[in-house]
This record gives structure tokens, C-alpha cells and sequence, in this order.
């Protein structure tokens, strides 16, 4: 595509996609001008919003410059920090103004959906399908970050859900650590919050992401979804009704804590507290949840798979994920390919990242890998791989549209209503289907 073609396309639609509009519209090609980088000294411009990706990154640059896997680059890294949403935002607005992007960056799940609308992965994003094709197969977590078929990012994490639960607490209060299904825990859950005023999980009921996010934890594990592999919505199935009901019932028995925000301080609070003593949470809450807020708990922690539904479903779910994209046509495009390539698609890359920020490998062989599998976890006081490795097979697919924020403002009011028992759960979903499809016409 020339220049002029592609800056009039960007015009036409890549900011009426991200909120934007305000801003002037040039081509993106060619950024930052210069010569390709073929080897040698060369510096990647790199965003992020963690610094567990930052360590992870630097670690594996300076094995590459030391020449890890043959590598030709000397590589140095000039970091950017911020939130993920303002990343996006900056990138798109420079990418517009033809200067300024970056040559990495990490791109929150829930976030991409505004580089799939307006055609702004296609325009700026370099397609990552080459350099998967050898491990494509094996790969895991590839569909949120497709668009019309090609892969524009990779993810940082399998995000794989488990059931963090007190061994201490559940042992003074005769629970069992092996309770085969949601129903029945939530029946054990009932009777102890009205013994204890305890409870074995959270139900948000803040702002709309948080209660939407920690409804389509369950419902995922259930069987169903929001997108179809089309990106059509799903959401008026049986299973997204039987999770509202699942989910209103534990929040009005006690069995499930209701909590604004999962990670503020209500729930660290209720954690500190010995309130709330188990939670269904990613592999990502060990560090950032459990670790950070209640550090003096350690060893009193333990995780198994979730439960499973009654009705169906899986043994896994996820929440989460950052998928790590490279902008195309700048002169360190073909060295932040390499980079990315070794950090996410082998093995040494993904025992780095494992290591320096606890990110699960996202190749599905090294679940069965004994340099994971013989890890021990300090704070948990058990092999943790134990657990991931069945949930990992045993995961649900997340199926993305651009049109994602759309449905989570949609749906967040209606879903809360239905959850507090104001509201039942077929018309609160009907609403959300009514109002996506006007907002997304």
C-alpha cells in the first residue's frame, strides 16, 4: 500500500475506531525513517504497563546479545511504563502522525479489541503468523489476538484459573479440598458463611469491567462466552443464564463475598481478615493477589483445579492476558521479531519468563516439561504444575470483537441487577443483546 493510500485509509477509519478523532492522520510507513537493521547495535523502543515484562525483556535481550540462539543484534532496550490503555492510545496517535510509535509493545486483552477496530492492527501491526507456523500447533491463547485470521500478537501468560483456598481454614471448618463441583462447594460455602461469616469466593459489583470480567471467568469455565470464533455474540445461551444464577445464588447465601473491585482493598481487607478463604483466580493472583496483600499468609495457601459445573463445562478457565505486538516497517522491525520470537517461542525465552515474573508457558509441551514441572512455589508450599498442567489442557477458548467494550458497558448495569437478585437473569441479558446491537449498528 503507498503511503498516500494508506494515510487516506487511517483518515478514513483507524481513529474512529480508538476515540481519537481529533487527531491528524498520516501514514505509518516507513516511521521513524532509516535503514533496516540487519545486525548489529540496535535499540527497541519498548512499552509496557508491567515491569515483570521489563525484567522478563531485558533478560532475554541481553541473552540474545550474548548470542543466544546465533542472535546478530547487540540489542539495547529504552523502556516506556505506563497503563495499557494510554500505550494503545499513544501508539495510535503517533502511528497517525507517521513518528513516534514504538517497536514493542504489550497490549492488555481487554484492550485489544481497539487495534482490531477500523482496520488499525492491519495498518500498524506486523502479522505475527510466519513466526508462529513452526510451534502453531502447539501454541496456546492465539485467538484473542486475531484479526480476519492472522495473529498480531503473542501471549505473555496462559492466565489458567485455579481455586486459591486456605488448607488451615478449610481443615478447622471440616471442608473438603476435593469438593468434586461448584454446586456442592456452594451448598459447603452457604453453610459456613452462616456459621463463620466466611466465604469461599467473590462476585464483583463495582464498575462494569470488574462485574463483567469476573461473570465471564465462570461462564468460560461453564461452556459459554460472549463472541463465537466469528465474533458474533453468544451471549443469550442457557449457560450464560445458569452462571448469573449460579453466581446470584452464592452472592445472596454468603457462599461468594461481593466486593467492588477483586483487587482493592474490600477484598485484601476480607483476605487479611480470614473473611474470605478461597477464590477463584488466575495463576497471575498468586503473585499480585495473595503475595503482595497478605505475605505473612504464606504457607497457609494451597490451589487445586476449579470445580466443575454440574452441567458441563471445563476444569480451567482464564481471565486475563497481555499480548506482546511489534509495530512493521520501522528499521528494528526484523530485531524486535527475533526478540519476541525467542522470549515467547522457545523454551529458553519461556523459562525466563517464568522465572522473573511467574508468566506460565503459553507452548503447550512445557506443561509436561520437568524444568516446570519440578518447580516448587515458595508461598504456596506445593508443585504447582500439579495443577496447571490438567487446567491448561483442559482450557476454554476466549474469542475477541472489536466491539467488546461495547458489550461490557451494555451489559455491566443489567448483569449487577441480576447478580443482587433485582433482575432476572433472562431479561438482564436480553437487555445487554438489545443495547450491543443498537450501540454496535
Amino acid at each position: 500500500m503507498t503511503g498516500y493510500s494508506r494515510r487516506r485509509f487511517l483518515r478514513a477509519t483507524a481513529l474512529a475506531g480508538s476515540g481519537l478523532l481529533a487527531a491528524p492522520l498520516m501514514s505509518a510507513c516507513g516511521d521513524d525513517g532509516g535503514d533496516a537493521v540487519e545486525s548489529g547495535a540496535v535499540t527497541i523502543d519498548f512499552w509496557t504497563h508491567d515491569p515483570g515484562y521489563e525484567k522478563t525483556f531485558t533478560e532475554t535481550a541481553k541473552a540474545l546479545t550474548d548470542g543466544a540462539g546465533g542472535s546478530k543484534f547487540d540489542y539495547t532496550l529504552n523502556i516506556t511504563k505506563s497503563d495499557s490503555d494510554a500505550l494503545v492510545t499513544r501508539m495510535i496517535s503517533q502511528g497517525a502522525a507517521g513518528s513516534g510509535t514504538p517497536n514493542m509493545l504489550g497490549i492488555v486483552i481487554s484492550v485489544f479489541p481497539r487495534v482490531m477496530a477500523g482496520g488499525i492492527a492491519k495498518q500498524l501491526l506486523t502479522p505475527l503468523d510466519d513466526i508462529i507456523a513452526p510451534v502453531k500447533d502447539d501454541l496456546l491463547r492465539t485467538a484473542p489476538y486475531t484479526v480476519d485470521g492472522k495473529v498480531y500478537a503473542l501471549e505473555s501468560d496462559t492466565c489458567v484459573s485455579v481455586l486459591y483456598y486456605r488448607e488451615d481454614e478449610f481443615a478447622k471448618n471440616g471442608i473438603p479440598t476435593d469438593v468434586a463441583t461448584w454446586e456442592e462447594l456452594a451448598t459447603v460455602g452457604a453453610g459456613l458463611h452462616a456459621r463463620t461469616g466466611q466465604s469461599l469466593g467473590v462476585v464483583a459489583t463495582g464498575d462494569n469491567t470488574s462485574i463483567t470480567n469476573q461473570y465471564l471467568q465462570f461462564l468460560l469455565q461453564r461452556g459459554g462466552g460472549f463472541f463465537n470464533d466469528k465474533g458474533e455474540l453468544i451471549l443469550d445461551s442457557p449457560e450464560a443464564v445458569q452462571t448469573i444464577e449460579f453466581m446470584a445464588k452464592g452472592l445472596q447465601s454468603g457462599f461468594l463475598l461481593g466486593v467492588p473491585d477483586p483487587y482493592g482493598a474490600p477484598n485484601t481487607a476480607a483476605l487479611k481478615e480470614n473473611r474470605l478463604i478461597a477464590i477463584a483466580m488466575p495463576n497471575w493472583y498468586n503473585v499480585y493477589g495473595l503475595q503482595t496483600n497478605v505475605p505473612d499468609q504464606k504457607g497457609k495457601w494451597r490451589m487445586r483445579t476449579l470445580p466443575k459445573f454440574q452441567g458441563g463445562g471445563h476444569i480451567g478457565s482464564s481471565l486475563g492476558g497481555t499480548g506482546f505486538a511489534v509495530v512493521e516497517d520501522k528499521p528494528a522491525t526484523a530485531a524486535s521479531i527475533e526478540l519476541l520470537r525467542y522470549t515467547y517461542l522457545t523454551k529458553e525465552g519461556q523459562l525466563a519468563r517464568f522465572k522473573a515474573g511467574g508468566f506460565l508457558p503459553t507452548l503447550a509441551k512445557l506443561y509436561n516439561d520437568q524444568d516446570f514441572t519440578g518447580y516448587d512455589d515458595p508461598y504456596l508450599g506445593q508443585r504447582v504444575f500439579d495443577v496447571y498442567t490438567p487446567a491448561a489442557k483442559d482450557l476454554p477458548t476466549f474469542y475477541q470483537n472489536q466491539n467488546l467494550n461495547l458489550l461490557t458497558d451494555s451489559f455491566g448495569g443489567p448483569l449487577l441487577e441480576a447478580l443482587q437478585g433485582k433482575k432476572s437473569p433472562g431479561d438482564a441479558i436480553k437487555e445487554a443483546v438489545d443495547a450491543y446491537k443498537k450501540k454496535a449498528k
